[in-house]
């Protein structure tokens, strides 16, 4: 019975007069930030912990808990849009949601991305109330063995992200890995590949790569193609209901990657970007027709949005159940709670359950505000394509340098900017696939750093790998991820081989 009564006081804090109106302020900030390419919450959550002084810690907190779930809300529209990812974790989303806003349904992406992504955060937040503190010891029991497996894992899915030849995709996925070696080596502070470069100390920002790779690439590819009349039929909007067929293609996607989203970000360090990306990549491994992704799939867009959206549930778990940040947003988050004088961790259920029950409580209320606010919206913001392209092609360019540059107020990165642009566009002038790049980027530095924490702690041996039932289990996944499309391929070529020919 006290657990249902902390529950009823979490939505009392919710529904009170001010509950609502900082939930509400939440939501729409991070909306906004969240649509702006390069924008993200942990710059605006760390703008709100001045403005938040002398409020109740629970309605403070509740208002930046909308701000990071209402900025991956959002984040899709840029990227389904004009191809430019609002924030990390919407990347995936551009796979499949810009190829149908440039076939004329930019509403109907909107639409699914805005469902899939209410979907995903709802189903999360019902399994943070029941779960929170259970699930924190999952987060626990990940030490280095098991991150360089999980992260093995979701390297043996490249193949499923090339467009064509598996040969280009691993060459991408290596350019990312040699990228993602730049800066400071984390274990023996050894200054890599920097050439005496002091900017190049810190290595590549994410969010930068992925702007070049997609957002200028776009950008390069417009002005190439500025006298292409057959591009114009992006700035139709299309239908925006959604028929039978589409909702019974989301239903799948939607269920699985709410429960898989939530379980990546209650895991420190993966947060809302992983899950996008393994939901992407998990969606089109076990679709029927896995040769529509990065065409338009319904279920390659409802995948990642639904799983980014749950992740940034689950990154709530360590964070208030043991106070350990799952996300960078989350560890801006833990500052904020200092901040208020709140020490989140294991007695914070115990000793301030008003901030503990009202932030889950909120996110109820917050996921249903996104809703109405977003689908009503939809006609408004895909006018955003109507725009005449020269115009489209500054306002882009224009956005993906202040949010590079809001990142560290450092000019250097926008010419790294306009690198990764140029080497996007030849990329995807010689078909050379992005995403192995992008995904290679995120996973080389962690699985490095867990590699060598691992070999540290067992003096060399990789034993270490095989001893954790946790770790054995995923590299066998990856191993049967890797063999099992290596026999169909063999399968399906010995079947034609011993067709006779008429």
């Amino acid at each position: 019975m006290g657990a249902f009564a902390n529950i009823l006081d979490g939505f009392q804090v919710a529904f009170s007069v001010y509950g609502l109106l900082f939930v509400s302020i939440g939501v729409i900030v991070g909306t906004l930030i969240g649509m702006l390419p390069g924008l993200g919450p942990i710059s605006a959550i760390a703008i709100m912990i001045p403005i938040t002084y002398g409020m109740e810690p629970s309605t403070a907190l509740v208002m930046m808990a909308g701000v990071y779930y209402g900025a991956v809300f959002g984040g899709s529209t840029s990227s389904i849009l004009l191809n430019a990812p609002g924030i990390s974790g919407t990347v995936a989303s551009a796979f499949d949601g810009y190829p149908m806003a440039q076939r004329g349904e930019a509403g109907k992406a909107l639409a699914i991305a805005a469902i899939s992504s209410f979907v995903g955060g709802t189903i999360s937040v019902v399994l943070l109330m029941l779960f929170a503190p259970a699930l924190a010891q999952v987060a626990v029991a990940f030490g280095p063995p098991e991150y360089f497996a999980l992260m093995l894992m979701g390297l043996t899915a490249i193949s499923s992200l090339a467009d064509g030849s598996t040969i280009k995709a691993l060459i991408s996925a290596t350019a990312g890995f040699m990228v993602a070696t730049v800066g400071i080596d984390g274990q023996t502070g050894t200054a890599r590949f920097t050439f005496g470069n002091a900017n190049l100390m810190s290595g590549f920002d994410f969010l930068i790569i992925a702007l070049g790779l997609f957002a200028l690439a776009e950008v390069c590819f417009l002005i190439k193609n500025r006298h292409d009349n057959s591009l114009s039929q992006q700035s139709n909007i299309g239908n925006l209901k959604l028929g039978r067929k589409e909702l019974t293609e989301m239903r799948g996607p939607m269920t699985r990657q709410s429960f898989l989203g939530f379980v990546l970000g209650i895991l420190p360090g993966a947060g809302a970007t992983i899950a996008s990306f393994i939901g992407y990549i998990s969606e089109k491994r076990i679709a029927k027709k896995p040769e529509e992704f990065g065409k338009g799939s319904v279920k390659g867009l409802s995948g990642p949005e639904t799983a980014n959206n749950a992740a940034t549930s689950g990154a709530f778990v360590p964070l208030l159940s043991l106070g350990i940040p799952g996300s960078g947003t989350t560890a801006v988050m833990l500052g904020a709670f200092m901040v208020l004088g709140i020490q989140p961790g294991p007695l914070l259920m115990q000793d301030h359950p008003d901030v503990f029950w009202g932030i889950i409580a909120s996110m109820y209320i917050g996921n249903v505000l996104l809703l109405i606010l977003n689908l009503p919206l939809i006609p408004y913001i895909s006018k955003i394509l109507k725009i005449p392209r020269p115009l489209l092609i500054s306002l882009m360019v224009v956005f993906s340098m202040l949010g590079v540059y809001s990142i560290s107020f450092n000019v250097f990165d926008l010419y790294v900017l306009l690198l990764f642009g140029v080497i996007g566009y030849l990329m995807r002038l010689f078909s050379f696939p992005a995403p192995p790049f992008i995904l290679a980027f995120i996973l080389g530095g962690m699985m490095e750093q867990a590699l060598r924490q691992s070999l540290t702690i067992s003096d060399g041996s990789f034993l270490i790998f095989f001893q954790n039932p946790i770790s054995l289990g995923l590299i066998i996944v990856s191993a049967l991820s890797f063999v099992i499309p290596l026999l169909k391929m063999r399968g399906n070529k010995e079947e034609i081989d011993q067709t006779p020919n008429i």
